[in-house]
Formats: structure tokens, C-alpha cells, sequence
């Protein structure tokens, strides 16, 4: 029976494996899985507790209404950073981000975009994505609403992470954290915090 996964302890049916094949493997079980932090309508504010939350996480993921460069400079300081600009997103942002954003996380087909509705409801632009080209995994922000829900007609995931800042109608603070390892998207968490008020 061959060793699980990370279980190596440098010998393999009976053969030694190299220090440098043991990195090898290491390195590719690294690569092949990344663990993702993904937020959404911060409105220029940063939770004291994101450095905490995200720590263990690979890249950090921004839906939207970011608010302020400030807050994406306190972001990339903590994980590299991918979002896309949101409604409230001034031309400074807009000039560093897009209005959606289409990529490959470990074979994973990921699309980002800020208003984009959710499955049985999605925006224009996405409905006809869906129709000819689905992803595998949509997010959309705006909405302050956390959504998980699988769309079983394009077999695609759609995640809303709610707001993590403090501005709009919500009552808690939230975010989301999971795993891309190869084609699966795994150890979804969710993260709340009671939202705190405005001074």
C-alpha cells in the first residue's frame, strides 16, 4: 500500500528517497493546493483581525468595494491579492483592477465579478457567460449577502463572501476561507464578526 499524501519519512517500498525528491514532493503537493481567503465589499475598512484570519491562507481574494488604496495596500502586505473593482470603486482602483476577472487556480475556472447576481438570478453579462463558457467557481460581492449555493444546471459553485466592513444594512461582518486542491474546492469556513459601529 503506497504512503498517504505528506507521509513520507524518506523511504518508499524499500528504497531511499533523495532529499531532493522528498522537496520535489513537497513542492508539488504545495503547488497543486492553495488555500484561499476571499472578502467582499470592505468599504475602505480593515478588520484588525484579517492579518489572524488569513495567516494561513495562500492569496486573498477581493469581490469588490474595496472603498480605498489604503485597504489594498494593507492587503497585499498580508497574502498576494486578486479582486476586481466594485460600484463604489473610484478610477483609482479602476485603473488597478477590473470589472471582471477570469483565471486558473490550480485547474480550477474561477470568474469574479462584483454585481453578478447568483444562480437562478445572475446579471446580464454573467447569464450569457453561463450559457456558452460556465466556470467552475463564481464570485460576486454587492449584495452584503453571504451566499454558497452549487448551481446544478452549469455545475458551477457560486460563492458571495457578504460584506467585511461596516458600512450598509448588514448585521455581521463576513468572509470566507477554502482549499483548491487540484479540480476540488474543499474546507469551505466561514468567518463572522458581529459588525461594529460607525464613530
Amino acid at each position: 500500500m503506497l504512503p498517504a499524501p505528506g507521509k513520507f519519512q524518506g523511504s518508499f517500498t524499500g528504497l531511499h528517497l533523495s532529499s531532493q525528491f522528498s522537496d520535489l514532493l513537497t513542492f508539488a503537493q504545495k503547488y497543486f493546493m492553495q488555500k484561499i481567503g476571499l472578502l467582499s465589499d470592505t468599504h475602505s475598512y480593515f478588520h484588525p483581525e484579517l492579518p489572524r484570519i488569513f495567516k494561513d491562507c495562500d492569496e486573498i481574494w477581493h469581490a469588490g468595494d474595496f472603498g480605498d488604496l489604503p485597504i489594498i495596500e494593507e492587503l497585499r502586505k498580508l497574502k498576494p491579492l486578486r479582486g476586481v473593482y466594485g460600484n463604489i470603486d473610484g478610477t483609482d482602483i479602476r485603473s488597478e483592477f477590473p470589472e471582471m476577472l477570469r483565471f486558473d487556480c490550480e485547474g480550477v475556472d474561477v470568474l469574479m465579478t462584483h454585481i453578478g447576481g447568483y444562480p437562478g438570478n445572475y446579471a446580464p453579462a454573467v447569464r450569457s457567460i453561463m450559457k456558452t463558457h460556465p466556470p467552475k467557481l463564481f464570485i460576486s460581492g454587492h449584495s452584503h449577502i453571504l451566499k454558497i449555493i452549487f448551481d446544478k444546471k452549469h455545475n458551477c459553485l457560486h460563492l458571495n463572501p457578504g460584506a467585511a466592513g461596516r458600512h450598509g444594512f448588514h448585521k455581521v461582518m463576513s468572509m470566507l476561507r477554502f482549499t483548491i486542491e487540484g479540480p476540488h474546492i474543499k474546507d469551505m469556513e466561514v468567518v463572522e464578526f458581529p459588525r461594529e459601529k460607525i464613530l
